[in-house]
């Protein structure tokens, strides 16, 4: 997906709002929380999930002393987050662009209803479940702000599936979920510093919008995002269908 370092400069900018906000802190306290239960295990090495979760907390700059507190509280038997779960929306945002929503919520109903509110809102549509996945692949996604020879061969021998040259003069570099932190961590190690890593829904084909209509997706993701339940927003929409001041 040629130019998705245009959603990640996006991201990035909602994070950094949401660390104003402490958003980032709890929103990843509880999906580390929520993991351990649907996992089974509060111990990383045991729960595949918990580990990517943990590492994508630190990425964030989560501090350590407060995701270990709340391991061993786990480990004791806490319950905190067990009443939790992970739920996913699927519908269209304007113009037909397809649209992923990842929740963790507490009231299922609650969720449901703030989102459908956002879907109507800005002129979308709500879908059954399985409606617009089908369109996207679950990716390990890592940005390389350099891209180089050296760069491709290092992310290949590291276990990267597939790499793309972006808009920027980086390098993107897709690979298993399950293998995007260890593929990092190997990069890291040749001397080269990913400033993206992230487990991501890629789309297989994007959708171009002109300006008006992809203005109205945006909206509606963001109105998504602002949302205290939504954790992830992913759409088919063409990044370079986005306009610069988006």
């Amino acid at each position: 997906m040629a130019g998705h370092s245009k959603w990640a400069q996006i991201k990035r900018k909602k994070a950094a709002n949401d660390l104003k906000k402490g958003k980032v802190v709890s929103k990843y306290l509880r999906l580390i929380s929520a993991a351990a239960r649907a996992g089974g295990s509060a111990d990383p090495a045991a729960n595949v999930n918990l580990r990517n979760l943990i590492e994508a907390a630190k990425y964030e700059d989560v501090p350590s002393d407060n995701i270990d507190r709340l391991l061993k509280r786990l480990a004791g038997g806490d319950e905190e987050g067990s009443h939790y779960e992970e739920v996913v929306y699927e519908g269209y945002a304007p113009g037909g662009v397809a649209i992923i929503v990842n929740a963790l919520t507490d009231n299922r109903h609650r969720t449901a209803s703030e989102i459908r509110h956002v879907f109507t809102k800005h002129g979308g549509s709500l879908g059954a479940s399985g409606a617009v996945a089908w369109q996207f692949d679950r990716r390990g996604y890592i940005w390389l702000s350099a891209n180089s020879d050296t760069a491709q061969e290092a992310a290949i021998e590291a276990g990267a599936l597939d790499l793309q040259e972006s808009d920027e003069e980086g390098l993107e570099v897709y690979t298993d979920p399950h293998q995007v932190y260890a593929v990092s961590e190997t990069l890291k190690s040749k001397g080269l510093k990913p400033e993206d890593v992230e487990i991501t829904m890629v789309p297989q084909n994007v959708m171009s919008l002109g300006t008006e209509d992809a203005e109205k997706v945006m909206r509606m993701v963001e109105g998504l995002e602002e949302l205290d339940d939504v954790q992830d927003v992913y759409t088919n929409l063409d990044p370079a269908s986005i306009p610069v001041e988006a």
